[in-house]
C-alpha cells in the first residue's frame, strides 16, 4: 500500500485520485507520521446489459424489452444533461497509464 503525507494529497489530489482509480491499489494517508485516512478503488462498475444479463433467471428476453421501454418512456423526455451550461473548458479525458 503506499502512504503518502495530509500535504502531498492537498497538492496533488487529482493525480492521486487517478492513481487509485486505474485502480493501483489504496492508498494511506497520514499526518504527522500517524494514519488517519484510506483511498481504496471503488467498487467494479457494471453496464445495464450485464445487469439485465444478470436477471435472465428473473426476466424472460420480453419482459426485458418491456421494462426498458416502460422505464424510458417513464421519463418522458424529463431527462437532462447536468452538466449543460457549465464551464466544460477544464474537462479533461481521463486515462490509466
Amino acid at each position: 500500500m503506499k502512504t503518502i503525507s495530509v500535504t502531498e494529497l492537498a497538492r496533488n489530489t487529482r493525480e492521486i485520485l487517478d492513481w487509485v482509480a486505474c485502480p493501483r491499489g489504496t492508498i494511506a494517508i497520514e499526518r504527522n507520521h500517524t494514519l488517519i485516512a484510506q483511498i481504496v478503488p471503488s467498487g467494479r462498475t457494471v453496464t445495464v446489459a450485464q445487469v439485465l444479463a444478470s436477471l435472465s433467471p428473473m426476466l424472460t428476453a420480453e419482459q426485458g424489452v418491456a421494462w426498458r421501454n416502460d422505464s424510458k418512456d417513464e421519463l418522458n423526455g424529463t431527462v437532462r444533461d447536468s452538466w449543460a451550461g457549465h464551464d466544460n473548458s477544464e474537462e479533461r479525458a481521463f486515462k490509466c497509464r
